[in-house]
C-alpha cells in the first residue's frame, strides 16, 4: 500500500509505554495532505515478553494481526503499524494495546488543522460596514467557504446573488467576510470552513449588531441618575435649613428676653439711689 504512494511524505510518530503506567498516553497529530504513516508503539516490562498480548485498533475497529509488526529487543516489545492516508475516512485514532497485568494503551489522534480566532463577540452598529476574518496558522486551505446560522442548521451566505456580502483574503491560509450596510437581522453567528485534503475545520464567530439608541440609552440613565443624586441633596438642603431657622428665632427670643431682663435691673438699681440723693438734700 506504502509502496503505491512512495511519492507523499512520511509521517512517522511513536509512543512508549511500561508496565508501571497509570494512564493511556495520547499524542495528536495534524494532517492537511494526503501521507504515509509508521505508527510505532514500544512496551517495556520485567515480565514474560511472550505472554503480552498485543492488538491494534482503528477507533472501536480490531485491526487484522498481518497489518502490524511485532518485535522484542531486551525486556522491550515494539509494535508498528504502517499504513497511507489518502482521504478523510482514514482519519482519526489509532490505538495499539499491550495486554500483561493489566491492559496498556497508546493512541495516535489524527485531525485536519485547526481555526483559532477569538472567542469574543464582534460588535458593531446598524449601517455599519464590518469584516469578519479567519486564518489557519501554518497551513494551506485547498478552499474556502462562509456559513451563518440560521437556528440548527448552517447556511450558505448569497454572495452570488447578494452585494451586500464580500469574500476574499490576501493570503491563502485567510478568508475574509466583508458584510455591508449592517442591519440587526445580521447579528447572530458566522462559520468559516477551511477545506482541505483529508477534511474539513471550522470556526465560529458571534457578530452583535446594535442600534445606535442603545449607548445612548445608557447615557440617559446615567443622567438620568445623576439629576436624582442632585435633586436628593438639595432637598436635603432645604430641610435642613428650615430645621435651623426655628432654632435661630428661638435663640433671638431668649436674647431680647435677657435684655429685658437687664433693663429691668438697672431701673431697679437706680431707684434707691435716687431717694437716698433726697435725704441728703433735706
Amino acid at each position: 500500500m506504502m509502496a503505491k504512494y512512495s511519492n507523499l511524505s512520511l509521517e512517522s510518530h511513536n509512543i512508549s509505554l511500561n508496565e508501571h503506567s497509570n494512564m493511556p498516553v495520547e499524542k495528536n497529530i495534524t494532517l492537511e495532505r494526503s501521507s504515509n504513516v509508521e505508527l510505532t508503539c514500544q512496551f517495556t516490562t520485567s515480565g514474560d515478553l511472550n505472554s503480552v498480548n498485543v492488538t491494534w485498533k482503528k477507533g472501536d475497529e480490531l485491526l487484522e494481526k498481518n497489518f502490524y509488526l511485532i518485535n522484542v529487543t531486551g525486556n522491550t516489545l515494539y509494535t508498528q503499524y504502517k499504513f497511507t492516508i489518502v482521504n478523510s475516512k482514514q482519519m482519526g485514532s489509532y490505538s495499539c494495546f499491550f495486554e500483561e497485568k493489566k491492559e496498556q494503551r497508546g493512541t495516535f489522534n489524527f485531525k485536519v488543522p485547526e481555526l483559532h480566532e477569538k472567542n469574543k463577540p464582534l460588535i458593531t452598529y446598524v449601517g455599519d460596514s464590518v469584516v469578519l476574518m479567519c486564518k489557519c496558522q501554518d497551513c494551506l486551505p485547498l478552499n474556502w467557504t462562509w456559513y451563518r446560522s440560521n437556528g440548527s442548521l448552517q447556511v450558505p451566505v448569497g454572495v452570488a446573488v447578494s452585494d451586500k456580502y464580500v469574500i476574499d483574503g490576501k493570503n491563502a491560509n485567510e478568508t475574509r467576510l466583508k458584510i455591508m450596510q449592517l442591519s440587526e437581522e445580521d447579528q447572530g453567528s458566522y462559520w468559516c470552513h477551511a477545506i482541505f485534503q483529508l477534511g474539513e475545520s471550522e470556526e465560529r464567530i458571534e457578530l452583535v449588531v446594535l442600534s445606535y439608541w442603545v449607548p445612548l440609552k445608557a447615557f440617559l440613565g446615567i443622567a438620568a441618575e445623576v439629576v436624582l443624586l442632585v435633586a436628593v441633596i438639595l432637598l436635603f438642603e432645604m430641610y435642613t435649613q428650615k430645621k435651623k431657622k426655628p432654632s435661630d428665632d428661638g435663640k433671638e427670643f431668649e436674647q431680647m428676653e435677657q435684655l429685658k431682663s437687664d433693663d429691668s435691673n438697672g431701673i431697679e438699681n437706680n431707684a434707691p439711689r435716687h431717694r437716698k440723693n433726697e435725704s441728703v438734700g433735706q
